[in-house]
């Protein structure tokens, strides 16, 4: 039996309607310049490059013409690519969907345009543009082993420290006081695409549609919205240049991993 028929259908979301504020380039993050093309060019170029997606729905800020039509461009170059090349069915659907004001909210504005046959569903922010194909690889696979939701994730190299606010005399000599080390043996960072049975993430939204401001504001990733239901979630190794676009610091860096030798998606570590 060959691969494509043991494999789900798969449809993988991409959240890309984050301001950017960070940034400070006054736009989008997905706007955001990364060499020579857009942030959400790069991203979906790896989605795509993955080859493991029916369809890929992107999560847009509400009304944006400008990222809805780099995205029906992205789409009119994978019809062309297609067309070149014959559907062998390596070439998804792109579908564009208006986000909303929180991440949640664009997740789930992107599950209700999932085509009806969807089985599996990657949730990957469009921010880590440079993940390589092997991490989209490694995620599909263990939904096709039969996790219900899996997460790529990194050893945390810095030890970890939590802390409380100081009172009384003690806030004249620094804002915060250590109350303990976390075993940092036992730490991952958390990376996307992070991958699910449609049925399992559907409903852990559909629960989390009804929190109220502070129980959605603990909610970081759709992996704890998972485990809130009691679900397994399971790790598989992410890689290095993976990182979150977030900060000036970090669109340098992504800058040098795609000026690099052997290229981002190439590189794992």
């Amino acid at each position: 039996m060959d691969s494509a028929s043991t494999t789900p259908v798969t449809a993988v979301i991409v959240v890309a309607a984050g301001s950017g504020q960070r940034l400070g380039y006054g736009m989008p993050k997905a706007k955001v310049p990364l060499g020579g093309d857009s942030i959400l060019t790069h991203a979906l170029r790896g989605v795509a490059a993955a080859g493991i997606a029916r369809q890929i729905c992107v999560a847009i800020p509400p009304g944006d013409e400008e990222l809805r039509d780099l995205c029906e461009a992205f789409a009119q170059d994978l019809n062309t690519e297609r067309q070149r090349g014959g559907d062998g069915g390596q070439f998804p659907v792109v579908t564009v969907v208006d986000g909303g004001a929180t991440r949640a909210e664009s997740v789930r504005a992107a599950l209700a345009a999932l085509l009806p046959d969807t089985v599996s569903v990657l949730v990957h922010d469009a921010a880590r543009a440079l993940t390589p194909e092997a991490v989209f690889h490694r995620v599909s696979h263990a939904l096709a082993a039969g996790a219900l939701a899996v997460i790529p994730v990194i050893p945390v190299v810095d030890t970890v420290k939590t802390v409380e606010a100081t009172t009384g005399d003690g806030a004249a000599i620094a804002p915060e006081l250590v109350t303990g080390t976390a075993a940092r043996e036992t730490l991952r960072a958390v990376q996307t695409p992070q991958g699910f049975e449609l049925a399992t993430l559907q409903r852990a939204h559909d629960a989390a549609a009804s929190f109220d401001a502070g129980q959605a504001a603990a909610v970081t990733d759709d992996a704890m919205l998972v485990e809130l239901l009691g679900v397994p979630v399971h790790a598989v190794r992410g890689a290095s240049q993976s990182l979150k676009i977030t900060t000036p610091l970090d669109l340098i860096i992504a800058e040098g991993l795609l000026e690099g030798p052997l290229g981002a998606r190439w590189v794992e570590g």
